[in-house]
């Protein structure tokens, strides 16, 4: 397949550029998510300290990882 030129004359990214670049998007968008709700849901459950910082932590790389992962297949259909 013979890769594709835009206007000025630069090349078009890889399937796998894609797809990696949809996961970074997704993971990032998943990590905001993430740090809104695991702080309110802690928070709401009294967790102080660092045990507050570690349940949200852990929130924002679970939200991170599960959107991302689903971001990085989208990107990977649309190719």
């Amino acid at each position: 397949m013979p890769v594709t030129v835009g206007p000025y004359g630069q090349t078009q990214p890889s399937c796998f550029d894609r797809v990696k670049m949809g996961f970074m998007m997704g993971f990032a968008v998943g990590m905001a998510a993430g740090a809104m709700f695991g702080t309110f849901s802690c928070l709401r459950i009294g967790m102080r300290g660092r045990e507050l910082m570690g349940g949200v932590g852990k929130t924002m790389m679970q939200s991170g990882g599960t959107f991302g992962t689903f971001m990085a297949i989208g990107m990977g259909i649309r190719c």
